[in-house]
């Protein structure tokens, strides 16, 4: 599934090549629920979210009223994805430390009632365990000794 950077409403993704196309592009071209109508007409924001925020994402907090929560996929690392929460001011917290820090320094909105129990920046898993398979690098063919042997020779 990925979150529409506009909605925030979760979509299904249908296949490993739109996934794949969905990660290379994620920072220049973040997702949106018209870059579905690729594999599902007269996609919009308007359209129900696909289920539910998906099972992979049910221990997630509620988001606070007026913040949102991205996820970055990285396209050259290990990990699967960054967590970002933006709250209404625009800032970029990345962790738990920074929504501490930001909530000492703006207590306006501990007093709306956001707490930092309200963020979680856990890591997405794949849907199941090959739905995201990490890349391996093809084997360069070695020479053997007798391919060295058969150069000595026609020398």
């Amino acid at each position: 599934m990925v979150q529409c950077a506009d909605c925030k409403k979760w979509r299904l993704i249908p296949s490993m090549q739109h996934y794949k196309t969905i990660k290379e592009t994620q920072l220049q071209t973040p997702f949106v629920c018209e870059r579905a109508c690729a594999w599902t007409p007269n996609m919009s924001c308007n359209v129900p979210q696909d289920g539910t925020t998906c099972d992979t994402w049910s221990n997630i907090p509620p988001i606070p009223t007026g913040w949102s929560r991205s996820v970055y996929i990285r396209s050259d690392s290990t990990k699967f994805a960054d967590v970002y929460y933006f709250p209404p001011s625009g800032e970029r917290l990345r962790s738990s430390a920074d929504v501490r820090s930001f909530l000492d320094n703006h207590p306006e909105y501990v007093r709306a009632g956001v707490n930092p129990s309200q963020f979680s920046f856990q890591l997405p898993k794949p849907l199941d365990e090959n739905y995201v398979k990490k890349r391996t690098r093809p084997v360069k063919p070695t020479k053997s000794s007798k391919d060295n042997n058969c150069k000595k020779d026609k020398k």
